[in-house]
């Protein structure tokens, strides 16, 4: 299946957990845009996120941004894969471990894509307050393509205590 790009809204998670954390975000935020293939539109609060799923490891910084792109979904990804490694991500060797970038496609525009390699609307987006907190603070009003509601909706449905996040202090200014 050949997955065209059209010059798309897209949502993307940042996050981090290794070295300087919210640096390390700044920094692969900034490189999604170094090749002009892709514009900044708006950015969420960074965020201090509690471990989900493998909870033996450092809080995380995590945020997410939206950008415009005329890179498809694939290309998107391998780019984001390319920043990371850049960055010093090693292949995990714990699933949800701790990582110096982490950065995870959420929604490209309404599509819903399933592939071997990709997966979007991402498919833990919607248990995850550290992914759907951020996006409310671009667009609340933003719809999850495979289920129906807002993420305002499903961050209010979320019923998981365990899911700490805690604004950052001291905010930077991307935009």
């Amino acid at each position: 299946m050949a997955i065209v790009a059209t010059d798309r809204a897209v949502f993307i998670s940042v996050g981090s957990n290794l070295g300087d954390k919210l640096d390390n975000c700044l920094k692969g935020i900034a490189a999604l845009t170094e090749s002009g293939k892709s514009v900044l539109l708006g950015t969420s609060r960074f965020f201090r996120t509690s471990p989900v799923d493998y909870m033996d490891q450092d809080w995380f910084v995590n945020a997410a941004v939206k950008i415009r792109t005329t890179l498809n979904p694939l290309d998107l990804l391998d780019k984001l894969v390319a920043i990371q490694r850049r960055m010093g991500r090693k292949a995990d060797t714990v699933r949800f471990g701790p990582r110096v970038l982490d950065l995870d496609i959420l929604l490209y525009d309404d599509r819903v894509i399933r592939t071997p390699r990709l997966e979007i609307p991402h498919p833990r987006m919607h248990k995850r307050a550290f992914v759907l907190q951020p996006i409310c603070d671009i667009d609340p009003t933003i719809i999850h393509p495979a289920l129906g509601k807002t993420v305002a909706d499903l961050l209010g449905r979320l019923d998981d205590d365990e899911q700490q996040i805690i604004p950052l202090e001291n905010q930077p200014t991307l935009l």
